[in-house]
């Protein structure tokens, strides 16, 4: 049986934009060849060879890769929940406060401790790319020392076991609105019920979150296109609609001329 958790993917692939996602669970990131930015809604990271990192858990990330030479190439390492349970319940190590921290990278300095470990993974790969059987819990609880020893405050957020608190509502969702998500992995990542997230979100906005979000996606859409001279087909992704025909659809319903027409509809 093959276990995906630790991989190394090796495919040609161009500079489109990826699916985005949540991060279920801690993930180190190793990047071996080409480059990938990683966009969170504040701030974008951008890896390149040699560069590595570990994306935090329960935060909203897309990803744009872009293959040099045909040729894309990156190491992860995944710690779910149960694995850092059982690994503390061993090393005891201790939480000094709940982190405070927004970043859903974090960017390791280089250390020639890492730099060895990701060496010695080498050997464990068979053909595609995959560590399975024995050596998958072996080779991530010895990463693991590895990163809490050359970068301590990990601690405090590796074992921080507690669901996403209650946070501010305004600033997470005009942080976050460009990404495609269902209001119930917004509202858990707010600290909320779903049902406590719209009462929360219409005593806020004074509309419906699904309201809302088509609003400020368009409008954000439009500011691009007209201000920015951005084309319509390279922005819809970005801004959370799934396909073409619903962006320009939706956009011709509220401003009266498709994307692509605007202009001229306004000169």
């Amino acid at each position: 049986v093959k276990v995906y958790n630790i991989m190394i993917s090796n495919c040609d692939i161009n500079s489109s934009l990826s699916t985005e996602q949540i991060v279920q669970d801690h993930t180190f990131i190793c990047l071996v060849a080409g480059s990938m930015l990683v966009y969170d809604g504040s701030q974008q990271y951008k890896l390149v060879p040699g560069d590595y990192g570990v994306a935090r858990r329960n935060h909203l990330a897309r990803y744009t890769k872009q293959a040099y030479d045909g040729d894309f190439r990156k190491i992860y390492i995944s710690f779910e929940q149960r694995f850092l349970k059982e690994f503390n319940e061993t090393y005891k190590y201790s939480l000094k406060e709940r982190p405070e921290l927004s970043d859903s990278i974090i960017k390791l300095d280089g250390n020639k401790f890492i730099d060895n470990f990701i060496q010695s993974l080498m050997p464990y790969f068979d053909e595609k790319g995959i560590i399975d059987g024995v050596f998958l819990d072996i080779k991530r609880r010895e990463l693991l020392v590895v990163l809490l020893e050359t970068n301590p405050l990990l601690a405090d957020i590796l074992f921080d076991f507690n669901d996403p608190g209650k946070i501010n509502l305004e600033d997470f969702m005009n942080r976050n609105f460009k990404f495609n998500v269902t209001l119930d992995r917004f509202a858990f990542l707010t600290g909320r019920s779903l049902s406590t997230f719209k009462r929360d979100f219409k005593k806020k906005f004074n509309m419906s979150p699904g309201h809302w979000l088509i609003r400020r996606r368009l409008e954000e859409a439009y500011f691009l296109i007209m201000e920015k001279n951005k084309k319509p087909s390279d922005i819809y992704l970005d801004h959370g609609f799934e396909d073409f025909s619903h962006f320009s659809f939706a956009f011709k319903k509220k401003y009266g001329a498709s994307p692509g027409k605007i202009k001229d509809h306004t000169l």
